[in-house]
């Protein structure tokens, strides 16, 4: 997921791997893979690396972080008593 701004100045969180392509209008048109299009204050360049860093991140972690099941601790616990 990457956060970027609508025109109107309101953040959004948009799914990375539903990016069709980018148009650049001058504004930037992101679109989805269901044809939603979202027009964003960043420009493309920006949004090409935001969505690079999220899958460098995804991909620099370890896997069996990612499928090993979650510990909950007694601390977290006793809060939702």
């Amino acid at each position: 997921m990457i956060r970027l701004t609508r025109l109107n100045h309101v953040p959004m969180i948009l799914n990375a791997d539903l990016i069709e392509h980018i148009d650049m209008t001058p504004d930037t048109i992101v679109t989805l893979t269901s044809g939603q299009k979202y027009t964003v204050l960043e420009s493309a360049d920006e949004v090409v690396n935001k969505v690079i860093v999220f899958r460098q991140k995804l991909l620099s972690q370890d896997p069996a972080r990612l499928t090993a099941p979650r510990e909950h601790s007694s601390e977290s616990e006793s809060r939702s008593r």
